[in-house]
């Protein structure tokens, strides 16, 4: 197995690619009394077009596909559920969907890893879909569909992304909507597993202590043996520099306004994208953290009611900066917000708060190593991305007060900029 080590944290990750193409992934952590496993596929919500491997056909799927296949997973042929089986075992299991991957995993801090390590990697390659339990399970997402529509803080989302993209899939709702899951069949989902679930699409990372050349064998022993497919060619609309609008606002049931700045960036680039990422984290917590003047002022003045939660969002297709937070008077904030850009951006960045802005956040980053699902689920999704997790930590050092102000220059515009708004019915 391939061992890549990170000095400054004193953490190993053993890699290997197996034959029929699966990437595994095993980081070890002696003396922890967690285990957790997370198995996923490179297959998101964008990922609605695509041509077949084999057959070169193309194919073009309702919203919301993988999303569904990630809820039918669960259900096996001999009638039990999957989830109530792990359940049952004592370990705490789920499954998620994202804009770029979906994920299987569960925790475990008993012996019964093994077992469960069996159930999880039975159901996720043997799937089972009919005509019957396919539209049993349209009623279900539709319900959570239309809960998630009611939810003010997932709209306040899905608005701001409609604001920054005209045609990019990150837009839409992982779930789809009531209308488009009405044309998931037992077909489309066989034809997406089949393509998507396929080892060479996917990657297994499993965090706690281990010997990582057993584990090995115990997960190949698991596996079912697969025909090697060709490259997965993805089609994606071709999206826009500009954005889409600059505000959107809507009135739900909301006690005070909740607002989010969306700020679209350019596609990354895999070899900068986590000096770029470091960064811009950096400079969030600079503009209006909570040691930020701009926080401060906002506070204490009664029209920000508390830090507001910034992100830098982004995979192979899409990259964003948001800030999203709760004030009476959301336009001021905004206003205030592009003050205070264009002053830094004039003034550059304040040496002695940057420094401290950084290794406020080095220790973040050392503090997600104390807990094996962090670990593994980090590792998963920068997978997908093409980063080894551990770049975060060796590349911190390169990320320099002139190179921040670089990227404050080049992500940061105005006119890229989309403020959405929920205000009170």
């Amino acid at each position: 197995m391939k061992i890549i080590e990170s000095t400054k944290i004193k953490e190993k990750a053993y890699f290997e690619k197996l034959e029929n193409g699966l990437n595994i992934i095993i980081i070890p952590k002696a003396n922890t009394k967690k285990k957790y496993v997370i198995w996923g596929t490179n297959f998101g919500s964008i990922d609605n077009r695509f041509i077949l491997p084999k057959t070169n056909e193309e194919v073009f799927i309702p919203d919301g596909v993988a999303h569904f296949l990630e809820h039918k997973m669960f259900e096996q042929k001999n009638g039990r559920n999957s989830l109530d089986v792990l359940m049952a075992l004592g370990l705490d299991a789920n499954a998620y969907t994202t804009n770029d991957h979906t994920a299987y995993l569960f925790e475990c801090s008993s012996d019964k890893f093994y077992e469960g390590l069996d159930e999880l990697m039975d159901y996720v390659q043997n799937p089972y879909f009919t005509d019957e339990n396919v539209e049993k399970e349209k009623g279900i997402i539709g319900q959570e569909i239309m809960m998630y529509d009611d939810d003010p803080g997932f709209k306040l989302y899905l608005n701001t992304m409609d604001c920054l993209y005209h045609k990019n899939a990150v837009k839409l709702d992982i779930a789809g909507t009531i209308e488009s899951i009405k044309d998931i069949n037992p077909d489309v989902l066989y034809k997406c597993y089949n393509t998507f679930y396929h080892p060479s699409n996917m990657t297994l990372v499993v965090c706690g202590d281990f010997v990582p050349e057993d584990l090995l064998e115990e997960i190949k022993k698991r596996l079912l043996p697969k025909e090697n497919q060709g490259e997965i060619k993805r089609i994606y609309e071709e999206e826009e520099d500009s954005i889409n609008k600059e505000r959107k606002e809507a009135n739900m049931e909301v006690s005070t306004p909740i607002f989010m700045i969306g700020i679209k960036d350019k596609l990354p680039v895999t070899d900068e994208i986590v000096k770029k990422h470091i960064a811009i984290q950096i400079i969030l917590n600079m503009l209006v953290g909570k040691s930020s003047s701009l926080y401060r002022d906002l506070y204490n003045s009664g029209d920000l009611l508390a830090e507001p939660d910034c992100d830098y969002e982004f995979s192979k297709q899409y990259s964003h900066v948001l800030v999203g937070g709760q004030s009476k008077n959301p336009e001021l904030i905004y206003e205030k917000f592009k003050s205070e850009l264009a002053r830094v951006k004039k003034d550059g960045l304040d040496e002695e708060h940057f420094e401290r802005i950084k290794r406020k956040i080095y220790g973040e980053y050392v503090t997600d190593y104390n807990s094996v699902s962090n670990i593994a689920r980090m590792f998963l999704a920068d997978s997908f991305k093409g980063i080894n997790s551990f770049d975060y930590i060796e590349k911190f050092d390169s990320v320099t007060k002139d190179y921040a102000e670089q990227i404050l220059n080049d992500v940061f515009k105005e006119n890229m900029m989309g403020f959405s708004v929920i205000r009170p019915k």
